[in-house]
């Protein structure tokens, strides 16, 4: 209708980070008008006072996006008269421009993740990790793909935070009653714990020295769909495809499906030889086809999170 009622407001914002009451007071904050709602003449107001440099990052993007649709319009009226020469090299031009906004995406998720985490631990203190107990918002259909990434050069990193944090990004979308894989995340939540009390030096017993064309990383990808109940046989057709298509891929290390009982969701396990791999996986034809046949089979925005280990021990 136009305007957010708390509990709109609240389901989009909530980050797992402010409380609800912190959430309630940001909306009074931002409701100048006291109607309880928020328009979007307000919500503007609010947010322009606080853009900082932020406002020149949005005015580009927007730049960007005019810039790139007048770019794919211009592709699509003229690449099917274009030489083999031509098309080439608008294939090459449009893979080079996706990968530059991949690379800024990742440096975005890779701050964005780190923020929330240290605000996290400066919450909680170094004597009270709770990390799990956090309480995340449900459904998000207005939000598109999520995607979490964790690497071992992200700003802020160690051993211990790098396994709360996965254990905490694996668990936030579960529910109460998957109580079997809440009692083994808890159980790893206490080792952990454990282990921060200690003086240890997590350091390598030796130096590794990597043979040449050695590999070095492995891409591990965890991926969850919750399925609307009417389509859980087509989807079941639409994952068997796109698992025996990616495993064909010489990358592809290993891949597995788990069902959870309790309700219409799917977890998918992929092992990729590296990041690089996964990347180019992401644009082959299967893989874009169950992505596409995913928005009408899926009840909820697809979670993937993603983890660089290495691959060799």
């Amino acid at each position: 209708d136009g305007k957010l009622s708390f509990d709109e407001f609240k389901a989009y914002f909530a980050d797992g980070v402010l409380s609800e009451e912190e959430l309630h007071e940001l909306f009074h904050t931002i409701d100048t008008q006291n109607t309880d709602n928020l328009d979007t003449e307000e919500l503007c107001e609010y947010f322009s006072q606080h853009l900082g440099e932020y406002e020149n990052v949005l005015s580009v993007l927007e730049d960007l996006n005019i810039t790139i649709l007048k770019a794919m319009d211009k592709t699509k009226k003229d690449y099917q008269e274009a030489s083999n020469l031509e098309q080439f090299v608008t294939r090459f031009l449009l893979k080079e421009t996706l990968n530059q906004l991949q690379s800024l995406q990742s440096s975005l998720e890779c701050a964005m993740e780190t923020t929330e985490e240290q605000t996290r631990q400066e919450r909680q203190g170094p004597t009270k990790p709770e990390v799990l107990s956090v309480q995340w918002p449900g459904k998000r259909s207005a939000r598109r793909l999520q995607k979490n990434s964790l690497l071992p050069n992200s700003p802020h990193f160690n051993t211990v935070t790098f396994y709360k944090c996965s254990l905490f990004i694996f668990s936030k979308g579960w529910t109460e009653e998957d109580s079997q894989w809440m009692t083994q995340i808890n159980r790893l939540q206490k080792l952990i714990d454990r282990l921060e009390k200690k003086d240890l030096k997590l350091e390598p017993f030796e130096e590794e020295v990597l043979e040449e064309n050695a590999k070095s990383h492995i891409m591990i990808v965890q991926r969850q769909m919750t399925v609307i109940e009417e389509e859980i046989e087509e989807f079941r057709l639409a994952l068997k495809q796109y698992v025996e298509s990616a495993s064909t891929q010489g990358a592809c290390l290993h891949v597995s499906i788990q069902k959870i009982p309790s309700d219409s969701r799917f977890i998918v396990y992929e092992f990729w030889e590296n990041s690089n791999a996964w990347n180019t996986h992401l644009q082959m034809n299967y893989s874009k086809t169950f992505q596409r046949s995913n928005v009408d089979f899926l009840e909820t925005p697809e979670l993937i999170t993603t983890m660089v280990v290495p691959g060799k021990y």
